[in-house]
């Protein structure tokens, strides 16, 4: 069967390739910083612009893509987005100081920030309802299993390459998919798009991206900073007005009236927590292992790594536990697992044996993979064809804060209980409480995340219930390029 025989094959080779591509650069840089900072002799604290540029022009673009796949046809605006972010990477690679660094890393979260959404409104567009539970499944590898092998490639090329093969990764994937999706995906747009809400954006793109800078370096510089409260202040009120305005305007450019459907809203906010507790963790965990145990970046890397395999065994297991449990208790499930999991973390640290941090990271995965691939599969029951693309854009926004709120949190924690301390003797060394508490931050976010759940009802999961035959995933030819 050739490639273009089957469309539906097509669009999950394209988003699979861009969202693992995009996903994994969320993690892969924070490895490579320090190298960075050697190299172009820069105190530590200096390269944090270079995170801080791609979040903001994220957040300055990420309300707008919906519209604009809408108007302008997602097919156009995921392969510029998808142009944007490979370019940007080859740019990056080739930067000699540090403000060139900072230029392209912000023209690649712009790339970023368009790509998600859009390739997300295309997938489920593409799949109906009763297939998105295998296609659910598929997502879990960009989205989770990702920024899990981050910082294992980050660390491999920063001690074996060079920190330029982190952006230079992106380009064979951004190629592969960019060819793919130009011969073979087919073009969508929406005649109800209407007229772009420029005050909207205005008000998104200025509030968003300075709540973002605030949240990135707030930890790092003080939350007293006047900086930090004024920009921090200044943002909130401008996504209030942006909230505000978005109600009334008879075409929203991010449409907030969607929350007022039960499922979407509980279970965009338990994805957002979700993405909260694992990036939290994520950050955590490395530094941890490395400071308390004077591991390496590549070490710690592969101490994280068995969480994605654990997501891998756990895209396979979810047809037979839907078989036995519904979507409310697969989730409530996975979430409560995923915290206890979490809290036994803290209390071993990295004391414990490094083949049971493993396993206890590999079983996060487990149950954390059963949850996300609920969410996921669940979320867009009740969304038609024509708002698809706002709705995943207010997910992606939903869950891009959610990822800066749980990093942000752990590591002002972590600024305040200190990550060193005086011994006896007089010699300094880690603060490992500060980890462990930090740790058990990720798990409140993941309790919280529990207790909404457990307020849905089976009965709100009944249109994605497979059956046996629905479960399995057809088995197809071999697929070979057309000429």
């Amino acid at each position: 069967m050739r490639i273009y025989e089957n469309p539906k094959l097509v669009v999950c080779m394209v988003y699979v390739i861009a969202m693992f591509m995009v996903s994994m650069d969320g993690t892969i840089v924070n490895v490579i910083l320090p190298v960075i900072g050697q190299e172009f002799n820069v105190i530590p604290s200096a390269t944090s612009g270079i995170n801080i540029g791609y979040l903001v022009s994220l957040a300055v673009f990420l309300p707008i893509s919906g519209w604009l796949g809408d108007r302008y046809g997602t097919k156009k605006i995921f392969l510029l987005a998808l142009g944007v972010f490979t370019l940007a990477s080859l740019l990056c690679g080739f930067a000699t100081n540090l403000e060139t660094l900072t230029l392209f890393r912000a023209l690649q979260g712009a790339g970023g920030g368009l790509l998600t959404p859009v390739g997300m409104a295309i997938l489920f567009r593409t799949f109906s309802q009763k297939e998105r539970m295998k296609v659910s499944r598929t997502l879990v590898l960009p989205i989770a299993f990702a920024p899990a092998i981050g910082p294992v490639v980050g660390g491999f090329f920063a001690e074996q390459l060079s920190w330029s093969w982190a952006f230079y990764i992106n380009i064979p994937f951004g190629i592969i998919a960019f060819l793919i999706g130009l011969l073979f995906l087919k073009e969508h747009k929406e005649p109800s798009a209407g007229r772009l809400d420029l005050t909207g954006f205005l008000l998104s793109a200025a509030g968003l991206s300075m709540v973002m800078y605030a949240l990135s370096t707030g930890p790092s510089k003080g939350w007293s900073s006047p900086v930090i409260m004024y920009t921090g202040l200044i943002g909130f009120i401008l996504v209030c007005l942006f909230v505000w305005r978005e109600l009334r305007v008879k075409e929203p450019m991010l449409d907030l009236s969607l929350l007022s459907d039960k499922l979407f809203r509980s279970l965009g906010l338990i994805s957002l927590l979700s993405q909260a507790a694992l990036m939290g963790m994520l950050f955590i965990f490395p530094l941890m292992y490395q400071n308390a145990m004077n591991a390496s970046a590549l070490d710690s890397g592969l101490a994280t790594f068995p969480e994605a395999l654990g997501l891998m065994v756990a895209s396979r297991m979810i047809p037979w536990t839907f078989k036995k449990l519904n979507g409310q208790q697969v989730i409530c499930l996975g979430l409560l697992g995923t915290a206890l999991i979490f809290v036994l973390i803290s209390i071993v640290g990295p004391t414990a044996n490094p083949w049971s941090l493993r396993l206890l990271l590999f079983s996060v995965g487990i149950c954390l993979g059963h949850a996300v691939i609920a969410v996921q599969s669940s979320i867009f029951t009740n969304i038609t064809s024509a708002s698809m693309g706002r709705a995943t854009t207010l997910f992606n926004v939903q869950n891009r804060f959610g990822s800066a709120v749980g990093v942000a949190v752990l590591a002002s924690v972590l600024g305040a209980l200190g990550t060193s301390e005086v011994a006896r003797n007089g010699i300094e060394q880690s603060n490992l409480e500060s980890y462990q508490y930090a740790l058990l931050g990720s798990s409140v976010f993941l309790v919280i995340g529990l207790t909404i759940s457990l307020r849905l009802k089976k009965e709100d999961f009944k249109s994605i219930l497979p059956s046996q035959k629905s479960t399995e995933i057809p088995k197809t030819e071999p697929v070979r390029m057309s000429k």
